[in-house]
């Protein structure tokens, strides 16, 4: 990564705070909605339960990091914790490999996300540079975890994942700038 040079278009840090907050929000919700529904039996519902507790803690980092920097969040997450809490229950309801391929589609689409921040923030600001990327490989485990709890075989995967990945997209957009 090059430092940041005199006329390089400056990263929007704050952008990037703000949404990267609200997407640990929305995980965290996703994460409730599984586990109100899967309960704590199987595999699973323990897998989901010990990715919970990592976006639980990615999610303090953001919040500390909104705090001490003065960044607005999102005024899209009253929103963000009825849809991912949806989400979450929804795809449990369906079945535990539709629970997994949910969050294989979530990270699959975290993970092009905070790859392109990694690029945008070069080396002009470490300190989130290095969450980030911490983050980032958390996200990728997450992601390996659900396909080696079957993701890839849920029902109508390749629409399911689709959608899920639209709509990340879509909540991407929106909670950097609302």
């Amino acid at each position: 990564m090059s430092a940041w040079q005199p006329g390089d278009a400056k990263p929007d840090v704050d952008a990037m705070i703000r949404v990267d907050q609200a997407g640990e929000y929305g995980a965290t919700r996703i994460y409730a909605g599984q586990l109100a529904v899967l309960g704590d039996r199987g595999p699973t519902a323990h897998e989901i339960a010990k990715m919970a507790a990592q976006e639980e803690r990615h999610l303090a980092r953001f919040n500390e990091l909104i705090a001490k920097r003065g960044v607005r969040p999102t005024a899209l997450q009253p929103f963000w914790e009825v849809a991912g809490f949806a989400l979450g229950a929804a795809t449990a309801l369906i079945g535990p490999k539709a629970a997994m391929a949910c969050t294989d589609a979530v990270e699959t689409e975290i993970d092009l996300h905070y790859a392109e921040q990694l690029e945008q923030l070069g080396d002009s600001d470490p300190e989130l540079s290095a969450d980030i990327a911490q983050f980032r490989e958390e996200e990728l485990e997450h992601r390996d975890t659900a396909r080696e709890h079957g993701s890839e075989e849920a029902i109508a995967y390749p629409v399911l994942t689709g959608v899920i990945r639209l709509g990340c997209k879509a909540a991407i957009a929106l909670s950097k700038r609302i």
